[in-house]
């Protein structure tokens, strides 16, 4: 595709960071991180090349596809579109990636565009997107059609509404340092085990998960997908199994990354009802990303959320003493768990939205 001096071209998945095939996916991260970076100050929200190329590999889940976007020979941005294999997926999930010198010259659009095409050519009827943005006031805000939390404008937040997209949902990016007191989590946690009872018990593990698991942790990761706060955003029932699970564990460890579990089993049951997820890379000094939190709906009340967050993080601290905060994302009107992190010691960092776009 050609537009004026603009070229855009599929994203090669090389075998490895080393081949001579590994250019473009190196530079995805680059910019990946570069344009997180410009947009919210915080580098580390973002993934690397190498954490991300296992994912593109094996697409056995989800489908993965990339565009790189040229002006005489330069690359000015990039877009990732993903499919989720399930039968009765409807939506291409989009991530625009144009940093702010090369806003404006018509690369949103152009990009945008090609999503679309794509998006049809694949049987989708729905585009999802999310935009980054920083805790702060501007003239032009935007409030999403949930109506809980506000982000300021940018240049992707005006292409994407341009090309007749509608923020449906805000989420909160918050940060909690790893290297203060956490006394406040201990006695946090030795409360909300009183009130949960002996039909509640902690199980815990790092990634590969234990067979005896895998079964329960698919069935509580499945429930994320349609549990969770989404607003109007429309998610596909997710479906996991024990293979999955393997599958997943071994993306998410192949790059020297370290994956911890906590989960709350429901002993009467044995099914596992609560879960939190805690993800470091190979530099084990660097953030501490919060992946999946849930509770199942049926086991709410009896504060399992807070169990298996402070459960988490105490553990991490000591499996991860050099690591300096953990970082989660929350939608604005999931008040029961922003409520849990506030009363931790989370706060606001930057935010997210999240665009959806019908097509006709």
């Amino acid at each position: 595709m050609t537009t004026s001096t603009l070229t855009i071209t599929p994203l090669v998945v090389p075998g490895s960071l080393d081949s001579d095939e590994a250019a473009d996916f190196l530079a995805y991260g680059e910019l990946n991180r570069l344009v997180c970076d410009e947009a919210t100050g915080i580098p580390d929200l973002a993934p690397d090349a190498a954490q991300m190329l296992p994912a593109w590999q094996d697409q056995t889940d989800t489908l993965h596809t990339g565009f790189v976007a040229r002006i005489d020979g330069e690359i000015v941005g990039m877009i990732t579109i993903d499919y989720a294999r399930e039968a009765d997926a409807q939506a291409a999930e989009i991530d625009v990636l144009v940093p702010h010198r090369f806003a404006g010259l018509g690369v949103e659009a152009a990009l945008l565009d090609l999503a679309e095409e794509e998006a049809r050519a694949h049987g989708r009827s729905l585009i999802q997107a999310w935009s980054l943005h920083r805790p702060i006031e501007t003239d032009r805000m935007i409030v999403p059609r949930t109506g809980w939390g506000r982000i300021p404008s940018t240049a992707l937040s005006d292409a994407l509404a341009v090309e007749g997209f509608v923020c449906e949902q805000v989420e909160r990016n918050s940060e909690l340092d790893l290297r203060a007191d956490l006394s406040a989590l201990e006695h946090a946690l030795d409360s909300a085990l009183d009130v949960a009872g002996p039909d509640y018990r902690i199980v815990q593990w790092m990634a590969p998960t234990p067979e005896e698991y895998r079964d329960g942790y698919a069935g509580i990761l499945a429930r994320l997908s349609t549990d969770a706060p989404s607003g109007d955003m429309e998610f596909v029932a997710e479906e996991w199994d024990a293979q999955r699970v393997e599958r997943r564990d071994a993306r998410l460890t192949s790059a020297g990354q370290a994956f911890a579990v906590t989960a709350v089993q429901h002993v009467p049951t044995g099914d596992l009802v609560a879960y939190n997820e805690l993800l470091i890379g190979a530099d084990r000094t660097g953030t501490t990303h919060q992946f999946g939190t849930l509770v199942s709906s049926a086991h709410r009340g009896h504060r399992l959320g807070m169990i298996v967050k402070c459960a988490n993080l105490l553990r991490w601290r000591e499996l991860m003493p050099d690591s300096p905060v953990v970082s989660t994302f929350n939608a604005e009107e999931n008040r029961p768990m922003l409520s849990i992190n506030e009363a931790l010691g989370f706060r606001a960092v930057s935010y997210a939205g999240a665009w959806q776009k019908r097509l006709a």
